[in-house]
């Protein structure tokens, strides 16, 4: 593989259930020493995002931070933007931002909101957000979102705005209002037709196209633990509409007609081959690694954020962060 181009390299931290909470300090000191390009803070079960990021930032020295993606049907733009803020100045690190719907499970069963009009909520937060994130004072009277009147005190951290898309509804609010789209848990194939359905919206519109991230889990030379966590990640995507035709598209029909099915999850589990676990994580050596960086890169994706496995044979996954650097260091971004 000569002259192949890679991707930009950044972490999300894995929030994963089945470790311990604040083993997510362990891989956000290594991709701050290790020089990735971006640390990315979710919010899941266990931190609330704005309070992990202020204590990264402090721990770390210099990575930039995106924290989210809040699920807009949650938080409301104000609460956005002051706990961006707060972190941007109260640390003096750059922090930008992450939207997206989320799951009925976060929304609905979690915190009690309606998920209502998701792809023009999204798009009327992506607006409040740009006003606010400016400095200026919003007047905003939406469809689903409504605010009035309020301006930060604290400086305005002027974030980029990240859009977290998978149907139609978002990545044309992506490519109207976003800086960066990112896709989740998703082949390379699938992520080159969303990136350019993308870019085909924003030319339609007149805008320049965002750039691509897609979150991809990885684990450099895995253990048995490391390919049964990342398994385990994908047991609630399997029946889901376009997920479900991704992984029948990638060969594993049979399994989506399983999980159609509705069977026990541990005999979904347990009916996952390896190689379906491969088609969206990056898994194996370090040259099968490379290969999938690669891959995603061919295929229209400008960065790839990673989620690396931790397990109790890599805590915090700092030996694939470790392999993921040399791969990405090897002549400024070039395979040989």
């Amino acid at each position: 593989m000569t002259n192949a181009r890679l991707p930009s390299l950044g972490v999300s931290l894995g929030l994963w259930q089945d470790r311990p909470s604040d083993e997510v300090l362990v891989t956000a000191l290594a991709a701050d020493r290790l020089g990735f390009d971006d640390l990315w803070i979710g919010e899941m079960a266990t931190y609330d995002a704005f309070a992990l990021g202020a204590l990264i930032a402090e721990r770390t020295k210099h990575i930039p931070l995106t924290l989210g993606p809040f699920a807009v049907a949650v938080r409301d733009p104000v609460m956005i933007a002051m706990g961006v803020a707060s972190v941007a100045e109260l640390t003096g690190r750059r922090v930008n931002v992450a939207i997206g719907s989320s799951s009925p499970l976060v929304v609905e069963q979690w915190h009690g909101r309606v998920q209502h009009r998701p792809a023009l909520a999204l798009r009327e937060m992506a607006t409040a957000l740009r006003v606010l994130l400016a400095g200026e004072k919003l007047h905003l009277e939406g469809e689903v979102l409504r605010s009035q009147g309020y301006r930060l005190r604290a400086a305005a951290p002027h974030s980029e705005l990240t859009i977290a898309a998978f149907g139609a509804g978002a990545i044309n609010v992506a490519a109207t209002m976003a800086d960066r789209m990112v896709v989740n848990l998703v082949t390379p194939q699938l992520a080159g037709r969303l990136a350019q359905a993308m870019r085909e919206d924003a030319q339609r519109a007149g805008f320049s196209a965002p750039r691509v991230a897609a979150w991809v889990t990885a684990a450099v030379d895995p253990s048995a633990d490391s390919l049964e966590q990342l398994r385990r990640g994908i047991v609630g995507y399997l029946a889901a509409p376009g997920y479900g035709e991704m992984f029948s598209e990638a060969g594993f029909a049979d399994v989506v007609s399983f999980a159609r099915q509705g069977p026990h999850p541990r005999d979904l589990l347990a009916a996952i081959p390896d190689e379906l676990v491969k088609s969206v994580s990056l898994i194996g050596d370090l040259d099968a690694v490379r290969a999938g960086l690669v891959s995603y890169a061919q295929a229209g994706v400008d960065e790839v954020i990673v989620v690396p496995s931790s397990v109790e044979s890599d805590p915090g996954g700092v030996h694939t962060l470790e392999s993921l650097a040399r791969a990405s260091d090897l002549s400024k971004g070039e395979v040989k």
